[in-house]
């Protein structure tokens, strides 16, 4: 019921996407040099690396051990990027991820890699979070578990919020978290 939700869903919403892309694309060239998309290896499902999609919305690239949570105010974070990140649009091209069936619509979100390594040294439940698919969003997100996680308070509560879903999975709960999502993305808190 989830991958057929995941291929539906998300397919549609892809078929759907092509001018807001476009349009975003715009905005992203008119504002900053560089490429439209960013791409990042991710872990995925059982721990597979996949390659994350977003649109850019920082004037630096970063990967490996260079990569660096952005930050309320972050020069790094381009105008545009700014307002993609706050509503939370820089995801819409993991709609490709969900289609290809790397990702899932609802789930834990992926970190960098370098994240992933130093959260699986900190808490040993991290690694359970690979139990399912990486999502676009999740319980976590929408209970204000999103962007920078600057304690291990607060990623232990965001990996607490993780395993709760996994545990608690249900098609009525990806239902719920996907009508909430728009709402968090444009009146939701700590996406820098």
């Amino acid at each position: 019921m989830k991958a057929t939700l995941d291929f539906g869903l998300g397919g549609l919403l892809l078929l759907l996407a092509p001018a807001l892309f476009a349009l975003i694309a715009a905005a992203i060239k008119l504002d900053s040099r560089g490429p439209v998309f960013f791409h990042q290896r991710r872990r995925g499902l059982n721990h597979r690396l996949i390659e994350v999609f977003k649109f850019r919305s920082m004037k630096v690239l970063e990967e490996g051990a260079q990569v660096k949570q952005a930050r309320k105010g972050d020069p790094r974070v381009t105008r545009v990027g700014r307002f993609l990140r706050a509503t939370s649009l820089d995801e819409l091209p993991q709609l490709i991820n969900v289609v290809r069936g790397e990702m899932s619509l609802v789930g834990p979100r992926p970190h960098a890699l370098v994240h992933d390594e130093f959260y699986g040294e900190l808490l040993e439940s991290y690694a359970n979070r690979h139990q399912v698919k990486p999502g676009m969003t999740g319980w976590a997100q929408i209970n204000g578990f999103r962007g920078e996680t600057e304690t291990h308070e607060k990623m232990r509560l965001r990996v607490e919020h993780d395993l709760h879903y996994i545990d608690n999975w249900s098609f009525a709960l990806d239902l719920k978290i996907l009508v909430l999502t728009p709402i968090y993305g444009l009146f939701g808190k700590n996406a820098y």
